[in-house]
């Protein structure tokens, strides 16, 4: 997972005071690989088993259109059987 280009690319396009993205070894759920969160104003989502380059990439695009159109955009459609919820199977 390229986490130091993808930080390093959030930082230096000036996106994190409208997308803020939070990659880790683990931020919940631990069993799933490579999890995304990104918060913005409207919500926060969940991707997990982002494991391509070229979906860091989109990501990246993403976050300059929203940056760019003042407002955030929906998610790339390839990322829709990629949302996970952290808290589904939490025991009651």
């Amino acid at each position: 997972m390229p986490v130091e280009w993808l930080k390093n690319e959030w930082r230096k396009r000036g996106l994190l005071k409208r997308v803020q993205l939070t990659i880790s070894g683990c931020v919940g759920p631990c069993d799933v690989p490579n999890v995304v969160v990104i918060s913005t104003a409207t919500g926060t989502e969940w991707l997990g088993s982002i494991e391509k380059i070229e979906q860091y990439h989109t990501l990246l695009e993403w976050a300059v259109r929203c940056r760019d159109a003042g407002e955030i955009l929906a998610l790339p459609s390839e990322f829709r059987d990629r949302r996970i919820n952290p808290f589904l199977f939490l025991e009651r």
